[in-house]
């Protein structure tokens, strides 16, 4: 008989992985040990720049080394790490990707609690590779304007854009932009003040912790960069790659592009609890509510224990 494609080999042992992380209460396995069960599958993921075991090694010390992530569920955690794979983007503090652990709220039926995710989010650096790897361009940057600099921009038709940097104290940040020369000779650019970016986090950043707080600058960078590529003539494969940023997947497939975002932008009942309007018991080592999210993930609470890649 036939060898069966590698595409079905990989969507079958996706699909094996993901029941796998779902139904972990039976399990009794680590994150690390479906870490390891999760190499075949991203072997056939991965880009040749890099390797299953760098990949899991490094997504490893990420969790070893983020109490909130080791509560986060391991389908999400799975599911995070194969976008990764499927990008070539290593999550780590140099800005490729980062996996951000958040209160997510899941239903079953009727039925409605929060649960502790990891959600994978592109950096700043990661979104530049990206754009690179296209071929299409030749340079791509953001870039923040301090309020003694000398910034001058329109749009229209007779567009320009002028960034002379202060010397010296250059005073606080007053605005970011991203601008995008292309191999054909054209060029885009855009402005956001910070007031927009500081609008665009609020609205869309589900942690309290994480890349906004550690790395505001990247990510506000990441922000106006990530406005002007919706702009640019770029190739439906990159605006997959972008449309896999800050999202949330419960499942893994060979296209992690087409599994469904599961993140609930809706945080009236987060920022209740976040806020102390409901009193609930918190976790003393995590900070994170005791309102049942330990269902799916209690037992990879030991994950220091388990086999490393």
């Amino acid at each position: 008989m036939a060898a069966p494609a590698k595409a079905t080999d990989q969507k079958d042992l996706s699909k094996a992985l993901a029941n796998k992380a779902a139904a972990g209460n039976g399990q009794g396995k680590t994150i690390a040990q479906l870490f390891d069960e999760m190499k075949p599958a991203i072997a056939q993921a991965i880009p040749k720049h890099l390797t299953p075991e760098r990949l899991l090694r490094i997504a490893t010390t990420s969790i070893r080394t983020n109490p909130k992530l080791k509560v986060c569920t391991p389908e999400s955690l799975l599911g995070a790490v194969m976008q990764c794979a499927q990008l070539g983007l290593e999550p780590s503090i140099l800005g490729h990707a980062y996996l951000v652990p958040y209160r997510n709220k899941k239903k079953e039926g009727n039925k409605e609690y929060f649960v502790d995710e990891a959600q994978f989010q592109i950096g700043y650096k990661g979104l530049i590779e990206l754009a690179r790897r296209t071929g299409h361009i030749s340079s791509i940057m953001s870039q923040a304007v301090h309020e003694k600099d000398l910034f001058e921009y329109e749009y229209g038709i007779n567009e320009k854009l002028r960034h002379v940097p202060a010397d010296g104290d250059r005073g606080p940040v007053t605005k970011y932009y991203a601008y995008a020369k292309f191999k054909d000779g054209g060029y885009s650019f855009m402005v956001m003040s910070k007031r927009d970016i500081e609008l665009h986090r609020d609205k869309f950043s589900k942690a309290k912790f994480g890349p906004w707080v550690d790395h505001f600058d990247e990510m506000a960078k990441k922000t106006v960069l990530k406005a002007l590529m919706k702009y640019m003539p770029i190739s439906v494969e990159f605006q997959k790659a972008v449309s896999m940023d800050e999202t949330t997947k419960r499942e893994v497939s060979d296209d992690m592009s087409e599994v469904i975002d599961v993140t609930d932008w809706s945080d009236t009942a987060e920022e209740a609890v976040n806020n102390g309007a409901i009193d609930v018991e918190r976790d003393p080592d995590t900070g994170f509510p005791k309102d049942g999210a330990g269902d799916l993930s209690q037992e990879f609470l030991d994950f220091e224990d388990g086999k490393t890649s």
